[in-house]
């Protein structure tokens, strides 16, 4: 008996197989309608924005992310020690995101700033165009076009170029395929795990992929019946092969359990990203959580337990931290597209220019790729980059300690400056964090208290910290430059 299971079993999953490989996905990738050209436009949509778009280079971590990429490639070496600050110099430090980082170093080398955004920009391309053509499996083309409108614009907020991002697309993937293995009420592809091994040394975001994969596995099985060992036996084994593919980083079982550790970290709700949504301003995340719950309550939607409680957390993260808003836009239309299908008519007309107007898309997109390669790109002042500050410290003050903002850690990484603190949290530690913020509190006892420790020799703050006023009373400190975006301090030889 058993050895009939087994070989059931192994005949099920070598189906399964012929059944999720490329070339069936090539071949559902082009339906005969319009939803193939839906999911091409959100795709020209988003490499479009993001190419152009300058909000993407708005966060200091990019410059780190750079440096840290950098650095392994001329080391031949992953860091695990840190090497750029001169707080933390040497403390442990595991760069759980390498993979992204030395990407990002890669695309920066290639072609400058342009480089960069192209490689992000293909990367959110990937990820809307996997989300559109996901959805238009089971919505006819105008709800696949609104949806799809709603979830990108609810990942504005996010749009970055940082590791996240990168990861956007192998979300959408892992996402779709276990979505597509519980409509045809089979265990996920195994083509899925070397998502999951690309995806763990990307972004922290794949313990989430791991958690989706349990809960949709559990509402496999409660769903199963009296045929639930087999069910139990593909979802165990897909389970088990996630976790090996998970453990292809380099730390090993701390590279797994690595977010956990990070989000234990108390001081996380003194940075930005990490507090909860704004609901006092407009967010295209509410509107598109609106028309859901709209499309809910007056078709009658019914969603298994499982897979409600799933959107309600996603709900509650993205409510609770403003950089889980780009995840929520990726799996929640995902994981209620098929339940939303059920009140929609999906049958769709055949499109019969359908092959034209990809070829026209696929055209723009690499006409749009030339025109950023094209277009020189420089980076200016910003409240991220204090470049004309930095350029007013004397080189030989530059190599001696510093006490920073917080924003400007990266930019100066990105220098050859070593911070006072970054965002590197996981670093520094609630300790660091709790006396950078008594720091930034106008102390002043604490202040020269920190200016002694660390033998500070200059500053090069935020215009609206409160210590460059405590800087500008402190005897032997003086400005050396004042700017919309920075003010730099130099202490006096003579001061203590």
């Amino acid at each position: 008996m058993r050895s009939s299971l087994a070989d059931q079993s192994f005949r099920h999953r070598f189906a399964l197989s012929k059944m999720c490989c490329p070339e069936r996905l090539v071949t559902q990738l082009f339906p005969s309608d319009m939803r193939a050209v839906v999911a091409f436009l959100a795709a020209l949509f988003a490499f479009a924005v993001t190419a152009f778009a300058q909000q993407v280079l708005n966060d200091g971590d990019t410059f780190m992310h750079i440096a840290a990429g950098q650095r392994m490639i001329a080391d031949h070496a992953i860091l695990f020690t840190d090497p750029f600050s001169y707080t933390a110099a040497g403390a442990p430090w595991s760069a759980h995101e390498w993979l992204a980082e030395i990407l990002m170093a890669f695309s920066f080398g290639a072609g400058g700033w342009s480089g960069l955004l192209l490689l992000f920009a293909a990367a959110a391309a990937i990820a809307a165009g996997v989300l559109s053509w996901s959805l238009g499996r089971w919505l006819p083309p105008t709800a696949q076009a609104v949806s799809t409108i709603l979830a990108l614009a609810s990942m504005s907020w996010s749009l970055l170029a940082r590791p996240h991002l990168l990861a956007l697309p192998l979300l959408a993937i892992w996402i779709a395929g276990l979505v597509d293995a519980r409509s045809r009420n089979t265990a996920p592809s195994y083509w899925l795990l070397p998502v999951m091994a690309l995806w763990v040394n990307i972004h922290g975001s794949f313990l989430l992929g791991l958690g989706l994969a349990g809960a949709l596995g559990l509402e496999a099985l409660m769903e199963s019946g009296p045929k639930w060992r087999p069910v139990l036996v593909g979802w165990l084994f897909f389970g088990a092969g996630s976790l090996a593919a998970a453990l292809a980083n380099p730390h090993l079982i701390d590279g797994i359990l690595f977010p956990l550790s990070l989000m234990g970290t108390t001081s996380l709700s003194r940075i930005g990203e990490w507090q909860a949504m704004d609901l006092s301003q407009f967010q295209p995340a509410i509107a598109a959580l609106a028309a859901l719950l709209y499309v809910v309550l007056t078709r009658g939607i019914r969603m298994s337990p499982i897979r409600t409680i799933l959107l309600l957390g996603l709900v509650y993260m993205a409510l609770q931290h403003q950089r889980h808003q780009i995840v929520a836009a990726i799996a929640i239309p995902l994981l209620a597209a098929e339940p939303l299908g059920a009140a929609f008519d999906a049958r769709t007309q055949p499109f019969e220019h359908r092959r034209l107007a990809l070829a026209g898309i696929v055209i723009a997109m690499s006409v749009l790729a030339a025109v950023r390669l094209a277009l020189p790109l420089t980076r200016s002042d910003s409240p991220v980059a204090p470049i004309a500050a930095l350029q007013s410290v004397p080189a030989a003050i530059r190599s001696t300690p510093v006490l920073n903002d917080y924003s400007f850690g990266g930019y100066l990484i990105f220098a050859g400056v070593r911070p006072f603190i970054d965002s590197r949290v996981e670093l520094y530690g609630d300790a660091a964090l709790r006396r950078y913020a008594a720091l930034s509190s106008a102390n002043r006892a604490t202040l020269d208290a920190a200016l002694g420790r660390y033998r500070v020799r200059w500053s090069i703050l935020s215009p609206s910290s409160p210590m460059v006023g405590e800087l500008d009373a402190l005897p032997g400190w003086h400005r050396v430059y004042s700017g919309p975006f920075a003010v730099v301090h130099i202490r006096d030889n003579g001061a203590r």
